[in-house]
């Protein structure tokens, strides 16, 4: 998690990477959260951003709800 920002259009617009890089840096969690973000802040249009983060964010919660739960309720051996 702490790399995602790094690979997401945080520092860099994603038009201008690579072609390869791309679809990575496009379709994680951290892009719609900050293209959401700059489009609040600076009066911008969001588009479908605001529904990815929080698509994203509900998916994460659900994943990390579902993995600790499992852990937790493990028997001690």
């Amino acid at each position: 998690m702490i790399l995602l920002p790094l690979f997401s259009s945080a520092f860099v617009p994603v038009e201008t990477m690579p072609g390869w890089f791309q679809p990575i840096a496009e379709y994680q969690p951290f892009t719609p959260a900050i293209e959401t973000l700059r489009g609040l802040l600076l009066g911008g249009e969001i588009g479908h951003n605001g529904w990815l983060t929080v698509a994203w964010s509900l998916g994460l919660v659900v994943l990390g709800y579902v993995w600790s739960t499992s852990k937790f309720n493990r028997d001690p051996k």
